[in-house]
C-alpha cells in the first residue's frame, strides 16, 4: 500500500486538494514530485537514516516532500510554524538535520535558523536558501535505485518545556509495507480506496501528517485546509462529499457556536467517520455533536510516542460518557504516587504496559522519566472502570493544590467553555499566601467588548451553579487570545508564567 501503486492504477485521481486555492495534485503528479524529492535528497548526498527538516505552512508540496523522504529511507522532522527562531532552531539542531526546507512565508524566522548543509526555500526567497522549486525541477521523475522505508521523527509540542524528538527504528520492510497505523485506521474507521479525507489542522503535527499519509496508502483524496474556519469546514464537507476527517475538540466548540441556521444549511450526510483526539472533549460538547451528526464520531487516546492506544465509538461512548475507550495497544495500569497498582475506579497516573517502548532522541534522561516498570506514562491522570474503559481526569502537571486539596482544572474548563459568551478558557493555580494556590480562570470571550466585571460575575455564578466550591475560580481574568496550539493543546505553562514569580 503506497501512492506509487495508485499512481499506476488511478493516475488522474486527486491525491491532494488545497481547500482555499483549489490547487490539485493527482496521484501521477504526487508520484512524480515525490520521486523528484527523493532524487534531490540523494543529489545532496543524503543516505538512509539521515534527517531532513520541514518548516512549512500547509502547502501543496508538503506531502510530496514527506513521501520523497519516506521512499529514500530518510527521517523527516516536521516543525511547528508557531515557533520562534530559537525554538525551531533547537529542533533543527537537535534532530541533526542535513537538509532543511522552509516556506518563504516563514522567512522572518527561517533566515535565523541554523545553517545546515542544504537549505531550500519554497514559495519565494529567503536569504541563505536556494529555491527548492528549481532544484526539484532539475531532478528526474523516476524512482531512485535504492528505495527503502523512511519515517517521521516528530517533536512533542513543548507545552511544559523543551520539545522532545520521538524516535523509532527504521523499517527493514519495503516502502509499500502495511504498517500498524494503516491496519488500525482501516479496521476502526473504514479507510478505503476512494475515501475523501478533510484535514483541517497543520500538517507538521503527528495526527494530521500520519493520517493524511495513511489516506494516500489507501488511495483516497486529502482535502487540506490552509487554516481552520468552522463554517468553511462545513462547506468543504458538502462540496467534496467528505467521508472522513479528524478534528480536535476546540473545533467542535467553534462549530457548535455558529448560528443555528448556519450549522443546519450544510449537508454533512456523506460523513462516515469523524475522529477526534489530542485534547479532552467536554461531555456536553460531544453529546451535541453526536446529536447533530449522528453516531459517526470516534475518539481515541494516544500520544505521538505511540506506546498505547485506546478507542471508542459513538455508541460505546453514549453508554460510557466521558470515556476515551478501551485499550487496543498496551495494558492500562493506574498507579498511585507510591508506585502501587490501583483497582478499578481509583484515580491515579496512567501507564501503558507492554506497548512499544518510548525513546527520545538525544535524551536518555527524559526517556527514563516516562518509561518504568509499569510501562510508559505521559503525565495523564485518570481511572479505569470495571469494564476496562479509561476515563481521563487531567494532566498531573496542571493539578492545583489549594489548601491541601487536589483540584484538576479540566472539569472547570469544560463547564466554563460551554457558556455562550466564552470562546476559550484556561483554569490555573495562582499563588495564595494562605492556601498555597487558588483557582483562577483566564477567559477568552467571544466578543472582547464583553470583557469586564459583569461578565466575570456572570461566569463565576455559572461555575458555582455547576461545580463544588473548591473547583470554582476565585477570580477571572480576560485574554483576547489564549496561547493554544493548532492541534488543540493549550500552552498552559505560558498562562501560568504570568502569575508566578520567576524562580532563580
Amino acid at each position: 500500500m503506497h501512492p506509487f501503486l495508485h499512481a499506476a492504477n488511478t493516475p488522474d485521481l486527486p491525491a491532494v486538494i488545497m481547500a482555499n486555492s483549489g490547487e490539485t495534485l493527482s496521484y501521477a503528479e504526487l508520484e512524480a514530485r515525490s520521486n523528484q524529492a527523493a532524487q534531490l535528497y540523494r543529489a545532496c548526498g543524503l543516505k538512509r537514516g539521515d534527517v531532513i527538516a520541514i518548516f512549512l505552512e500547509n502547502h501543496i508540496d508538503y506531502l510530496p516532500l514527506c513521501w520523497g523522504a519516506q521512499r529514500a529511507g530518510l527521517i523527516f522532522t516536521c516543525i511547528s510554524t508557531k515557533l520562534t527562531a530559537d525554538e525551531a532552531g533547537y529542533i533543527v539542531t537537535d534532530c541533526g538535520a542535513k537538509l532543511l526546507v522552509a516556506g518563504a512565508s516563514l522567512g522572518a524566522v527561517a533566515k535565523d535558523l541554523p545553517a545546515v548543509s542544504h537549505r531550500f526555500s519554497l514559495g519565494g526567497d529567503i536569504p541563505g536558501y536556494q529555491p527548492v522549486e528549481a532544484a526539484l525541477a532539475a531532478q528526474p521523475t523516476t524512482r531512485i535505485a535504492d528505495e527503502s522505508s523512511g519515517r517521521d521523527m516528530l517533536y512533542s509540542s513543548g507545552t511544559t518545556g523543551r520539545p522532545k524528538g520521538i524516535i523509532g527504528p527504521l523499517s527493514e520492510s519495503p516502502i509499500d509495507h502495511m504498517d500498524a497505523l494503516t491496519g488500525l485506521v482501516g479496521m476502526l474507521y473504514s479507510f478505503a480506496p476512494g475515501m475523501v479525507y478533510l484535514s483541517p489542522a497543520p500538517l507538521y503535527h503527528a495526527a494530521p501528517l500520519r493520517y493524511c499519509m495513511s489516506v494516500h496508502k489507501f488511495g483516497g483524496t486529502v482535502i487540506v485546509m490552509e487554516k481552520f474556519d468552522a463554517e468553511r469546514y462545513l462547506q468543504l464537507i458538502e462540496q467534496y462529499r467528505v467521508t472522513h476527517s479528524q478534528v480536535v475538540p476546540t473545533m467542535f466548540v467553534k462549530m457548535l457556536k455558529l448560528p443555528e441556521d448556519v450549522r443546519q444549511k450544510y449537508d454533512v450526510s456523506s460523513l462516515k467517520a469523524v475522529i477526534h483526539a489530542a485534547a479532552p472533549c467536554p461531555i456536553a460538547v460531544k453529546e451535541q455533536m453526536i446529536g447533530w451528526w449522528g453516531p459517526r464520531i470516534f475518539e481515541y487516546y494516544s500520544a505521538t510516542e505511540g506506546s498505547g492506544f485506546t478507542a471508542i465509538s459513538s455508541e460505546e461512548w453514549l453508554n460510557k460518557k466521558g470515556s476515551v475507550g478501551k485499550s487496543l495497544l498496551g495494558e492500562i495500569r493506574v498507579i498511585d504516587d507510591a508506585g502501587n497498582l490501583l483497582p478499578p475506579g481509583r484515580e491515579g497516573r496512567i501507564f501503558f504496559h507492554g506497548g512499544p517502548p518510548v525513546s527520545y532522541h538525544n535524551s536518555p534522561e527524559k526517556t527514563r522519566e516516562v518509561q518504568g516498570p509499569h510501562g510508559a506514562t505521559f503525565g495523564d491522570i485518570g481511572y479505569v472502570d470495571a469494564d476496562g474503559y479509561l476515563f481521563l481526569t487531567d494532566r498531573s502537571s496542571y493539578m492545583i493544590i489549594s489548601g491541601g486539596v487536589n483540584v484538576y482544572p479540566q472539569e472547570t474548563e469544560n463547564i466554563l467553555v460551554m457558556h455562550p459568551k466564552v470562546a476559550d478558557v484556561a483554569v490555573i493555580g495562582v499563588p495564595n499566601d494562605e492556601l498555597g494556590e487558588e483557582v483562577k480562570a483566564v477567559v477568552q470571550p467571544r466578543d472582547w467588548a464583553d470583557a469586564g466585571p459583569e461578565l466575570a460575575a456572570e461566569l463565576l455564578a455559572f461555575a458555582r451553579a455547576h461545580l463544588s466550591h473548591i473547583k470554582c475560580p476565585r477570580s477571572i481574568d480576560f485574554d483576547p487570545e489564549l496561547p493554544r496550539h493548532d492541534t488543540g493543546k493549550l500552552y498552559k505553562r505560558l498562562v501560568k508564567d504570568r502569575y508566578w514569580p520567576r524562580q532563580a
